[in-house]
């Protein structure tokens, strides 16, 4: 099927510079040593989210492209627990926040992937695959339409979390703003120029968005030592927080630079 597809017709299999099942062996081997070398050198929590990921792209994403649209959506799935892998990293746990980074990056693919969609359009149809931008043009543009809306309240909810001051609201604002336009004028007329405006823009939005979460960012750190000014503190708080095993054994290395000790 890939071999169908400009966009894939050049990996090694289809051009036949490696054999199928050498293939399957190298994705074996390294599924399973990536998912025992988080587990080990991070924490449990990382090693399932990235099983996970592991089981629903090649177990669940790949088989339904040929089988319903509804592939989008796991494939959306696919590429939100990345940034839940990273947060339970810094913290050995999936806090609200956690999820927030997830349904962003869930909500961003839509117009992001539907936008590219729409230019390979002719080679999903070739190829066999179930797309909506195949079956219909005008449902690809409205989730893409949708999913855009759907970052501006997820902008706000950072705020809400009380993960970055309220000047982010203002910011990320703007971001959104854009991103929505670009995505109603795709909405609006499906063609060559709106789908690469929102393509373009869709390039832009998430590093910039990520870049204003990390500048408006707020500092949770209220540790103390209690041998030094001798006050009564809750241990809770004198403690820092468990790191997990990934930045223990960095600091043990002394090459990697210093721990991650929050998320945020």
């Amino acid at each position: 099927f890939d071999a169908q597809m400009r966009r894939t017709r050049q990996r090694p299999v289809v051009r036949h510079a490696m054999l199928p099942h050498h293939a399957f062996a190298f994705a074996a081997v390294s599924g399973f040593s990536g998912v025992a070398l988080l587990c080990a050198t991070v924490n449990p929590v990382v090693a399932a989210l990235g099983l996970a990921n592991i089981v629903l792209y090649a177990g669940v994403y790949t088989w339904t492209k040929r089988v319903s649209i509804v592939n989008t959506w796991v494939g959306a799935v696919v590429g939100a627990i990345p940034p839940m892998m990273g947060w339970a990293a810094c913290t050995g746990g999936l806090e609200p926040g956690a999820w927030l980074l997830a349904g962003v990056l869930y909500a961003w693919q839509f117009p992001h992937f539907n936008a590219l969609a729409w230019s390979l359009r002719e080679d999903y149809f070739k190829a066999g695959y179930r797309m909506a931008v195949v079956s219909n043009i005008g449902l690809n543009a409205r989730v893409a339409f949708r999913y855009a809306v759907v970052l501006l309240p997820l902008s706000f909810g950072a705020v809400a979390l009380d993960l970055v001051t309220p000047w982010f609201a203002l910011t990320s604002g703007v971001l959104n703003v854009a991103f929505i336009e670009a995505a109603w004028r795709f909405l609006k007329t499906s063609n060559k120029a709106t789908a690469k405006t929102l393509f373009f823009r869709s390039l832009i939005f998430l590093p910039a968005w990520c870049i204003l979460l990390m500048f408006h960012k707020k500092s949770h750190a209220t540790y103390h030592d209690d041998e030094e000014d001798g006050d009564d503190h809750d241990p809770k708080l004198a403690d820092p927080p468990r790191r997990s095993r990934f930045f223990v054994w960095r600091d043990r290395l002394g090459f990697l630079g210093k721990p991650c000790e929050h998320a945020l």
